[in-house]
């Protein structure tokens, strides 16, 4: 067997890709992420919590590998992991990985993961002493007998990219998570045309939304959510992903024209505050003149969090119940305890900008925000695009990169991935969690 593929993760769930790719004794990962759905079948934050990689060993939630982890006296038995995005349902895991082993991902990526592990605290999240080997579009990376281009592509976090990998077998496509209906669909174009140019021998692509896909784009969003604030003459309160900068530059920009303040948390304002250093994004200053810095009532604080209270303008519940006019406060579900203290006045709303409830856990908190919204008489939109492609946009990447294997993980509903390409000239298979593929 020369080239094969073993997915140990990413099988039937969104999330948790893990994928050895094998070609002549040369050995990589292609993502290390935390399968959310697994762990949520044993734990439940912040009561019910793993307390050692033994606890996630034993329910199969991290896969029982030799030469891998930092808590094993083996040697290494890869060559690198490959990480597409930051986000923890590809990345997470990289944290058990022995330091010798590198880590390649993008410059972003990598800026992301870094701030995250500053914020954090807990054994899952600890990746300090890993190797980062950064790439960006255009590099090449050489393993042996594996060439590795990565290439830029749309997605719901800034530096995510897919993988060209050029095998002795043939040319093995890796998607990770991408879409055509962000603010850069050109990159995922761009993506689409390589892979097809590449003639690969397999595809291994991501089908999230083969259920319940809503046609929109960021800048639909972005009128949506325009349209509400400028209807608000009261206080208005938003939910998004700290690390989604298009929604952030959204929720800016409708700031601006509506003569508000954009007032983010902590953790997103350090978030901020990093990519801010990177020459090819375009972020604002944390001491720009539209931008807030709202500071929770807390006795102690961590030292990123005081670093970050001295870089921008500052305010309080206090304060921000002085200005609910002229303010966009960004509030996550562990806020809500703040509004006690601001008293929302009428004609406020609440616009919730990120991903819907998915898992039990997420709707009891859910139902949960709607008690606090009904306690005052706070309205919810909802103004979210996916980060990740629609089923007919990728049917047609499908049909024009030709594939003569067709591996979907990162989805649900392989079955009906599977019927849905059924036209295509590729071969499509359901994919089994732990079996080796050869190419």
């Amino acid at each position: 067997m020369t080239t094969s593929l073993t997915f140990y993760g990413g099988v039937n769930e969104v999330g948790g890709n893990k994928v050895l790719l094998k070609d002549r004794g040369v050995k990589i990962f292609l993502d290390f992420g935390m399968s959310f759905a697994l762990r949520s079948q044993y734990y439940s934050a912040p009561f019910l919590s793993p307390r050692s990689e033994k606890s996630l060993l034993e329910f199969g939630i991290l896969p029982s590998l030799e030469g891998i982890y930092r808590f094993d006296d083996s040697k290494p038995e890869i060559d690198g992991v490959f990480l597409s995005h930051s986000h923890m349902d590809h990345a997470a895991y990289i944290s058990f990985l022995k330091r010798s082993i590198p880590v390649y991902c993008g410059e972003t990526t990598a800026t992301i993961l870094n701030a995250l592990n500053e914020m954090r605290t807990g054994f899952e999240y600890d990746i300090d002493g890993l190797q980062f080997k950064t790439f960006r579009t255009g590099d090449k990376i050489h393993l042996e007998s594996l060439e590795i281009e990565p290439v830029h592509v749309d997605h719901s976090v800034p530096g995510a990219y897919g993988f060209i990998i050029h095998t002795s077998s043939g040319t093995i496509i890796y998607t990770g998570d991408l879409r055509s209906h962000g603010t850069k669909p050109e990159l995922t174009e761009e993506f689409v045309q390589r892979a097809k140019e590449a003639e690969p021998v397999a595809i291994i692509p991501e089908g999230t939304n083969m259920i319940g896909a809503q046609v929109s784009s960021e800048p639909e969003v972005k009128k949506k959510i325009g349209q509400i604030v400028e209807r608000t003459s009261g206080l208005v309160l938003a939910d998004f992903a700290r690390a989604d900068i298009d929604r952030f530059k959204s929720f800016y920009g409708v700031a601006k024209q509506n003569g508000r303040y954009l007032a983010i948390t902590l953790r997103q304002a350090y978030l901020l505050s990093k990519l801010s250093m990177d020459p090819h994004l375009v972020v604002p200053r944390l001491r720009d003149k539209n931008l807030l810095i709202f500071q929770k009532a807390k006795k102690r604080y961590y030292t990123w969090e005081r670093e970050i209270l001295e870089s921008g303008k500052v305010v309080d519940s206090s304060e921000a119940a002085e200005m609910q006019d002229k303010v966009i406060l960004v509030t996550s579900f562990y806020d809500l305890e703040e509004l006690i203290e601001i008293k929302p006045v009428p004609e406020s709303w609440y616009i919730l900008s990120a991903s819907e409830p998915v898992n039990e856990e997420m709707e009891i908190d859910f139902n949960k925000l709607i008690r606090w919204l009904e306690h005052y008489g706070l309205p919810q939109y909802c103004a979210h695009v996916s980060g990740h492609i629609m089923p007919l946009q990728l049917k047609e990447a499908l049909k024009t990169i030709k594939p003569k294997k067709i591996f979907p993980i990162h989805g649900e509903h392989p079955e009906l991935f599977s019927k849905f390409m059924k036209k295509l000239p590729s071969e499509t298979l359901i994919v089994e969690k732990g079996k080796e593929y050869e190419i």
